[in-house]
C-alpha cells in the first residue's frame, strides 16, 4: 500500500488508468449482415378492393449496404399506356393556346414530352399535352393515415456474423444456445438479445411513432455494437443493440422529406402494353455494426509501465517500478 501511495498521489485515478485495459492490444470488428423480414397485411386500394400483400409485395430494393426497405404506404395509378395526354399542372403551369405550348420541350418535372397542342386539363383549366404514360399520376401526397400501417407487426430477423481478424476470433448474434423452439417464441421486452425485432419496436425504441413515420417514410439506423474482452471467457462477447431514426423528419427543414421511389408492374391487355404504377413509402432499415475487441499483450503492458514511469519522471526510484508492476498485475487481476 505504501509503494501504491509513493507512485500515485491520487490513487484512484492510477488504478483507473490500468482499468482502461491499457495493457490490451485491440482489434475493430469485422462484420456481415443479413436480414429476413415476415409478415402479411390486407390493405385497401382505390380501383381494386382489398389486396393482401406479403413480403414480396411490401420489400423493396435494399439501397445501401446492409440495410432492408418496407413499404408502409403507396399511391397506385392503374391502366396506364403509351399515349397522349394533358400534363398534370406544375407549379401553376397552365396554358391558353397552342403557342403557350413548345412542341418537344421537356424537364425534369415533366411526366413527358410537350406535343405542341394545348388541351383541357378539367373543366376550368388547360395544360400542354405530353407524349407520356397515361393516364398521369395525378396524387402527389400520401394517404393518411398510411394504407400499410400494420406493418408495424411485422417482424425482422438480423443475423450479424463478426471477425476480429488479429485475434482470430468469431462470433454471430444467434448464440449456440438459441436453437429453432427459442427463435419461434423470443422477444426482445424480455429477452435483449432476442435477434428477432418486432418493426413497431424498432421505431418505438428510435423515439418515433410508426404510425405517423409510417405515411411519408424515413430511415431508422439498427446499432449493433460489440464491445468484447477477450481475455474473459467467449460467453460475455455480446451484441448490444439500439435505434434511431437517421433522416431528418421536419418537413420545414427539408425540401423532400421522407422516403419514397417508383416502381411498375407490366401485362398485355388486348396486344397493348400497360402497367400499374406505384409510389411506395416506406421506412429503409439500417443495420450498423460497430465494436472492438481487446487482449492482454505483454509488449502492451511494458509500454503502459514504461510510459508511466516516463510520465512521473520516476524511473531511478525501483520501489516505484515495482509499485507500477504490482497495480497494473491487481488491475489485470480484476479485468
Amino acid at each position: 500500500q505504501i509503494l501504491r501511495e509513493k507512485f500515485c498521489a491520487n490513487q484512484t485515478k492510477c488504478i483507473g488508468e490500468t482499468r482502461k485495459k491499457k495493457y490490451q492490444e485491440f482489434d475493430l470488428v469485422v462484420s456481415s449482415v443479413t436480414t429476413k423480414v415476415k409478415g402479411v397485411a390486407q390493405i385497401n386500394l382505390t380501383g381494386v378492393g382489398e389486396v393482401v400483400w406479403d413480403e414480396v409485395d411490401y420489400s423493396g430494393p435494399s439501397q445501401v449496404k446492409n440495410s432492408f426497405f418496407v413499404t408502409t404506404n403507396v399511391i397506385v395509378t392503374r391502366n396506364q399506356k403509351q399515349g397522349k395526354c394533358p400534363e398534370v399542372p406544375l407549379k401553376g403551369r397552365y396554358c391558353r393556346t397552342d403557342q403557350d405550348c413548345e412542341k418537344g420541350a421537356c424537364d425534369q418535372q415533366s411526366h413527358g414530352i410537350q406535343t405542341g397542342s394545348c388541351v383541357k386539363f378539367d373543366v376550368l383549366r388547360k395544360t400542354c399535352q405530353v407524349s407520356a404514360w397515361c393516364p398521369i399520376e395525378m396524387k402527389s401526397h400520401p394517404p393518411r393515415p398510411a394504407l400499410l400501417a400494420a406493418a408495424e407487426n411485422f417482424t425482422v430477423l438480423i443475423k450479424n456474423n463478426i471477425r476480429f481478424p488479429a485475434f482470430n476470433f468469431i462470433r454471430r448474434n444467434i448464440l449456440p444456445e438459441m436453437n429453432d423452439t427459442y427463435l419461434r417464441s423470443c422477444q426482445r421486452g424480455s429477452d435483449s438479445l432476442c435477434p428477432i425485432f418486432r418493426l413497431g419496436d424498432v421505431v418505438r425504441e428510435a423515439g418515433e411513432k410508426f404510425s405517423e413515420m409510417a405515411v411519408e417514410g424515413g430511415v431508422i439506423g439498427i446499432l449493433i455494437n460489440w464491445d468484447c474482452n477477450l481475455d474473459r471467457l467467449m460467453q460475455h462477447c455480446k451484441p448490444k443493440y439500439s435505434f434511431r431514426r437517421l433522416d431528418e423528419k421536419e418537413s420545414n427543414k427539408t425540401l423532400y422529406p421522407g422516403l419514397n421511389f417508383r416502381y411498375a408492374k407490366y401485362n398485355i391487355v388486348n396486344g397493348v402494353e400497360e402497367r400499374t404504377l406505384y409510389k411506395a413509402f416506406g421506412i429503409r432499415f439500417d443495420v450498423m455494426v460497430f465494436g472492438q475487441a481487446g487482449r492482454f499483450s505483454f509488449i502492451q503492458l511494458i509500454i503502459y509501465i514504461g510510459s508511466t514511469l516516463s510520465y512521473y519522471a520516476l524511473v531511478r526510484d525501483h520501489t516505484v517500478l515495482a509499485a507500477v508492476i504490482q497495480v497494473s498485475i491487481h488491475a489485470f487481476i480484476l479485468r
